[in-house]
């Protein structure tokens, strides 16, 4: 990591974001990512920042403190039914293998648009709800 004061980790990539959030729904597949939009980025893992892993995010917004980056979540494809700070959105096109999908709501990141490295695809309406309101549930309060 940089320093205290900028989360952002040194090799670029997601890093943990704790703001208010505009959210907006606004997929368009045009190789720049957008709120609406699963897209692929380097993630640290929790208990090591300097160490992490190419992971697919569901992008739900724009930072309200720094409207640049885009707030997200992780998602996975290990079954989390039985996790309450995961969310069961279904499938996509952001896994070739459609398996069904689960986001970490637990863990809210943000990410520059240049970090990203590749878009996946674009959430449904009511994927991406399933994100926000489950998102607004963990984090009372905030946007």
């Amino acid at each position: 990591m940089q320093q205290d004061a900028d989360p952002r980790p040194i090799r670029g990539g997601a890093f943990d974001y704790r703001g208010a959030a505009i959210p907006e729904y606004a997929p368009e597949l045009d190789h720049e990512p957008d709120p609406g939009e699963v897209v692929w980025a380097w993630v640290p893992f929790e208990e090591d920042l300097s160490q992490g892993k190419d992971r697919p995010l569901a992008i739900v917004g724009r930072a309200l403190d720094k409207p640049g980056d885009l707030v997200c979540f992780m998602l996975s494809s290990k079954d989390r039914a039985d996790d309450d700070e995961w969310v069961a959105i279904g499938s996509g096109q952001w896994d070739s293998e459609h398996r069904p999908s689960w986001v970490n709501v637990a863990r809210p990141l943000a990410v520059a648009p240049q970090s990203v490295r590749r878009e996946g695809g674009e959430l449904s309406r009511q994927q991406f709800e399933a994100v926000v309101e489950a998102a607004r549930a963990k984090f009372p309060g905030h946007r």
